[in-house]
């Protein structure tokens, strides 16, 4: 227990980390901006499971509170934030049958496929509660800065350090673990 504990302070203080700098690049004031945090997503759902997807939904739900964006649709974006890296994690732990090895081009295309199809079902979580309740929002740029933002990290950012902690670090995808 004392040692799940510590993993989720870890993820948190990482989270933090590398939330807070970002937090004053706004795309759209209130509802989204530059976010290089979402870059953990995939490494917090691959690495830590559910536990990991879970505190990444969370943490964005407190970013919103602790930088004054709380707003209705950030019960979607929680909703969003979970549903992402778990869509994630599910595929390459029960769906795929071959392991995620990302030095292999076609398993690194199939893992880019599922991050694009991952920020989509983001952002169709999210885009309508913001719409609906926001009318100034345009939804298709909305749209399109939530898919950039929860794809474009991960593939730039996120696919190295997943390659790194896993060859380098010796880290072990959740399933692997038990």
């Amino acid at each position: 227990m004392k040692r799940n504990i510590i993993k989720v302070i870890i993820l948190i203080i990482i989270y933090l980390l590398i939330a807070v700098p970002f937090k004053v690049m706004v795309v759209i004031p209130g509802f989204t901006d530059i976010r290089p945090v979402t870059t953990l997503g995939p490494i917090y759902g691959l690495f830590f499971g559910l536990p990991g997807c879970i505190v990444f939904a969370i943490l964005n739900l407190v970013m919103d509170i602790v930088s004054d964006s709380l707003r209705w649709s950030s019960i979607a974006g929680l909703i969003a934030n979970f549903a992402g890296p778990y869509l994630l994690t599910y595929y390459w732990t029960k769906v795929s049958k071959k392991p995620l090895d990302l030095r292999t081009p076609l398993n690194t295309f199939e893992f880019i496929i599922t991050l694009i199809l991952s920020a989509v079902l983001q952002a169709a979580i999210i885009t309508p509660s913001v719409v609906t309740t926001y009318d100034n929002v345009n939804a298709l740029a909305f749209a399109i800065s939530v898919i950039l933002n929860t794809a474009l990290f991960p593939i730039v950012i996120g696919i190295p350090v997943i390659i790194l902690l896993k060859e380098e670090f010796g880290f072990k995808y959740y399933h692997q673990q038990k």
